[in-house]
């Protein structure tokens, strides 16, 4: 489902009158449409009043508090109490503002626990500082089965960008990714990279990297690894850190689940610095703690990213490029945040014009 319809469905949803029970891993339309969460934990099921950021939030300082043993009970009481009357003040969305507020405020302290989930540990280094520029693609186009996906298509990238590709229209985005990353030759067209830029490329499709019948993770990992990284002890507490842990580190690469090699992929990826991350739909197969793990990792990254997401959340905190692509050629708009691009009707008009 691309990004457009998933928004026209949050919005259905809010202002939806009867009970709904939905099962995703998107914060965003969880945030947007659900007033109680069920959390799958401690060996059982318990509904929390919110929606996941007031879960997720409530949690983790729920966890700081418990795990400091100083805290005084009449301090915790009072941060606890001031962040339930920040949320409750912060409830939106038509429908959900009076429900949500009346139930927030309801809550008692006994209501906040801390979480059992883990969650992966993801940073990526800066290879080098990048130059003056960074990548210029002019006059792309490139056909499927003989239906043109992407049109002349010319944009700039400058160092300091993270760029969301959108388009309602998977394959064209996936195809605009690997021309990027020169693992297909477009029709027509160029792509200059500038001279300082080194990056590092994770495909959509990740099998092909792991069709191997022999390989185990440890050993997959390691032939990415520099003479100086290649040692057990160091790789298996890379891996710890991407929640491999144990015998989990000899399991066949063969028999790994979608998530899994999403991870693994990550992994490879912190291995191997760069100052430029090309990313097809990272959060793909990802369930949500490492996607808000990876997502506050490229928050932080200094470097560029280029990427594609239908996470909205993701989208909206990460890129301050948008670049929309359809059938009949691109809008670009550098320094705008996705809820900006989305919002103004006058870009609206101008994405509808490419398709």
């Amino acid at each position: 489902m691309d990004v457009h319809t998933v928004d026209w469905l949050e919005n259905f949803l809010a202002d939806y009158p009867n009970i709904v029970i939905v099962v995703s891993h998107d914060r965003h339309f969880l945030n947007q449409v659900c007033t109680q969460m069920c959390d799958v934990d401690f060996g059982k099921i318990q509904l929390y009043v919110g929606n996941y950021d007031f879960w997720y939030e409530s949690s983790k300082l729920a966890a700081e508090l418990a795990a400091n043993q100083n805290a005084k009970k009449e301090e915790k009481i009072k941060e606890l109490q001031e962040f339930v009357a920040r949320f409750s003040a912060n409830a939106s969305k038509s429908r959900q503002a009076t429900s949500r507020k009346k139930q927030l405020e309801k809550i008692t302290l006994e209501d906040i626990r801390p979480s059992s989930r883990k969650y992966p540990f993801v940073k990526f280094e800066l290879h080098r500082d990048l130059g003056n520029d960074l990548l210029k693609v002019e006059d792309v186009s490139y056909s499927v089965d003989g239906e043109k996906i992407l049109d002349h298509v010319s944009f700039i990238v400058r160092p300091g960008d993270k760029v969301a590709f959108l388009s309602r229209n998977t394959l064209a985005t996936t195809a605009l990714m690997e021309i990027i990353a020169g693992k297909v030759k477009p029709d027509t067209g160029t792509v200059t990279w500038g001279q300082t830029t080194a990056f590092n490329y994770m495909a959509r499709d990740l099998n092909a990297n792991f069709n191997d019948d022999d390989l185990t993770i440890l050993d997959w990992l390691r032939q990415y690894a520099t003479e100086d990284q290649n040692d057990n002890t160091f790789l298996r507490g890379f891996l710890g850190r991407m929640l491999f842990s144990g015998d989990e580190i000899e399991k066949k690469i063969n028999v790994l689940s979608g998530g899994e090699k999403v991870r693994c992929q990550l992994s490879r990826m912190m291995l191997q610095p760069a100052n430029v991350l090309i990313m097809d739909d990272p959060t793909n197969h990802l369930d949500l703690e490492s996607i808000t793990s990876l997502n506050d990792a490229l928050k932080a990254y200094p470097g560029s990213i280029l990427f594609t997401s239908h996470d909205h959340e993701f989208i909206q905190t990460i890129a301050n490029h948008i670049i929309e692509v359809g059938p009949k050629g691109i809008v670009s708009r550098a320094d705008t945040s996705y809820d900006e691009f989305i919002e103004r009707p006058a870009i609206q008009e101008q994405v509808e014009k490419i398709y």
